[in-house]
């Protein structure tokens, strides 16, 4: 896994901007901990930070492909390829000589023979930018579910590219500006595909890539989500189901440094561990490695929320002690996670404020560090609930008829409304509803139908792909930037395209065959766990509970009202002041701590990125 940018400029000699590309470059290190390396040439320039995974010596970049002492093409890539094996024999028999083992030579190798087919080549979560030397030309790419990202931003002559934001607003040339469809885009959770937030950037839609040329940008689709009839019984479709999950954790295994799994324990990250243990042991390479994250003190205060029914370490033990795991428990101090340098680690990684979710963002980041102290690649269990029908909405009989977003309704309550204290005028002005509404009839449109295809199939079908397609990218963001910011790799084995494709296109009453959430995953894989995870009832991960940790909001936050920081300017007073004045919450959860994490997030924002508000 790595960091990328890149700057393609026609009316400009880049040689002379090394230096710019150099600090460009510079803002990845967190991504990649273990090399640099640019290349630039007149009118094209990349530069990579490495995080050292396969062939630790050979995949050294960016990557010059070359012939006869003539450079053809560069390449700076971040990401894994999991079928680059068979790839490299193909490309072989094509007559390719392979000076390293890493997958990175195999893109490059793979450009050079298919050109921009290669995408329809490639298995895997990636983002990489290629320089055609010979028509200088800029492509970039991004894999089909969004897994790594991939921003840009348009010149009056070219593009500037990177993995984060940080790597093009580094560059001069970028204003650092946020205008009505950004705050938007920030106090209501849409996610609308390709917006970047800051004014003038973009990000490469996941299943596109981007082709830049002297005459200008285009963009180009290479995979979405289809639908196609689904003609397996339930017995061929749970089999298949199981074969995809046996063949993909398998590859995602491939990794020439430690690697460990991610567990919650409930049934989807403890379907990746079991597999990832049977796997193991079959090349007698176990035991699995796990990890787990829980709060100092919560196993004996816990209290069922809306969002949380049980904790998790119990279900932890009973997989871990199932599969003889080689695992270690993460215990955290909620007073940790609102420690100023912990909270600014996250911002930093983010570039943007990190509103939704609270204090997930840097439990994350603590967990990540201390992962990261024995592994460097981690297979994680996100996805299953969007592909498989897990989340709570996906079962509720008000969603199907309530025109918006599910994750956005009654259930499981009102937790994406960080909006109560801010001023009334703003809100007007901005229209969020109407926003929201805007951008849910958009994502309808999308979604792809059998003919004659109506009723509750249609409708899940529906739900189906706005998870998939907006809600999952929320999720794919935090877990790509805080285990990037402590140059730890996350795989997500859920998201290879051909699970992906397969359930997608599996009959709502299939999927919940058994009266339950995720039947598919759970007849899948039933037999390689516990009764106890088979039965658990999703959970997500955890929260504290601690009603300290809200104190320690609302004090950062009358720090921010006495010394009038930015965001006091998108905030009604009055509406601060009685909130700041009332009780302290007990039993402390994310839905009663939102009006207070979004502001603080969008003030530090305001403050350390010197971001200008056009309203």
């Amino acid at each position: 896994m790595c960091g990328i940018v890149g700057w393609a400029g026609f009316d400009r000699d880049l040689t002379l901007e090394r230096a710019t590309l150099q600090l460009m470059t510079r803002t990845m290190d967190c991504r990649g901990p273990d090399d640099e390396g640019i290349w630039v040439d007149r009118h094209g320039g990349v530069g990579h930070r490495r995080l050292s995974v396969i062939d630790l010596e050979g995949g050294r970049q960016p990557m010059v492909a070359e012939q006869d002492g003539r450079e053809l093409a560069v390449l700076t890539f971040s990401g894994e390829v999991y079928n680059y094996r068979e790839l490299r024999s193909e490309l072989a028999s094509r007559g390719h000589a392979f000076h390293t083992k890493s997958d990175t030579e195999v893109v490059l190798r793979a450009y050079l023979e298919w050109g921009e087919g290669l995408v329809e080549k490639l298995n895997g979560m990636y983002a990489f930018g290629i320089w055609d030397l010979r028509s200088e030309e800029l492509l970039l790419v991004r894999d089909r579910m969004g897994v790594k990202p991939l921003y840009y931003f348009q010149t009056g002559d070219g593009v500037i590219f990177a993995s984060e934001p940080k790597g093009i607003i580094a560059n001069p040339l970028v204003p650092r500006r946020i205008d009505t469809d950004g705050l938007r885009e920030l106090l209501d959770m849409v996610k609308t595909p390709e917006h970047a937030i800051f004014t003038g950037m973009h990000e490469v839609r996941p299943g596109h890539f981007v082709k830049v040329r002297r005459e200008g940008l285009t963009k180009h689709r290479y995979w979405a989500l289809e639908a196609r009839e689904h003609t397996d019984d339930l017995d061929k479709t749970v089999r298949t189901v199981r074969d995809l999950l046996e063949d993909i954790v398998t590859r995602q295994l491939i990794s020439d440094v430690p690697l460990c799994s991610l567990l919650s324990g409930g049934l989807d990250s403890s379907a990746v561990t079991a597999l990832a243990a049977k796997a193991l042991a079959a090349e007698g390479a176990g035991p699995v490695r796990s990890f787990s994250v829980d709060f100092v003190g919560a196993a004996e205060s816990f209290v069922p929320d809306p969002l949380r029914s049980t904790p998790d370490a119990p279900f932890v033990r009973d997989l871990a002690e199932h599969v003889a795991a080689d695992h270690s428990e993460i215990l955290l101090d909620s007073d940790d996670l609102s420690r100023p340098s912990v909270r600014a680690a996250v911002l930093a990684a983010t570039d943007l404020p990190p509103v939704w979710y609270g204090d997930l963002w840097p439990s994350l980041l603590l967990l990540f560090r201390a992962v990261r102290e024995r592994s460097t690649v981690a297979l994680s269990g996100e996805s299953a609930d969007e592909l498989f029908g897990g989340y709570s909405w996906f079962h509720d009989p008000e969603v199907l008829t309530a025109e918006t977003f599910p994750w956005l309704t009654s259930t499981p309550g009102p937790f994406y409304d960080g909006t109560p204290l801010f001023d009334g005028g703003l809100l007007n002005t901005l229209d969020i509803p109407g926003y929201r509404r805007a951008a849910y009839f958009d994502a309808l449109a999308e979604v792809p139908v059998l003919p004659g295809e109506t009723g509750l199939e249609r409708r899940m079908r529906e739900i189906g792909y706005l998870n998939l397609t907006r809600f999952l990218n929320t999720l794919l963001d935090r877990k790509d930037r805080m285990s990037m910011a402590t140059g730890l790799e996350v795989r997500v084995p859920f998201c290879d395209h051909r699970l992906v494709d397969y359930v997608f296109n599996a009959p709502w009453a299939m999927k919940t065959f058994d009266g339950r959430e995720k039947s598919l995953l759970r007849a899948a894989t039933r037999d390689v766990l516990p009764n106890s995870i088979v039965e658990r009832v999703k959970a997500p991960y955890p929260s504290t509970q601690d009603s300290g940790y809200e104190k320690n909001l609302r004090d950062k936050l009358a720090e921010v009202v006495a010394a009038d920081g930015p965001v006091m300017a998108l905030l009604d007073a009055d509406r601060v002041r009685r909130r700041l004045e009332g009780p302290i919450t007990q039993n402390s959860t994310q839905i009663t701590r939102i009006d207070l994490e979004v502001p603080l997030s969008l003030n530090a924002w305001l403050d350390t990125y010197g971001v200008t508000v056009d309203t």
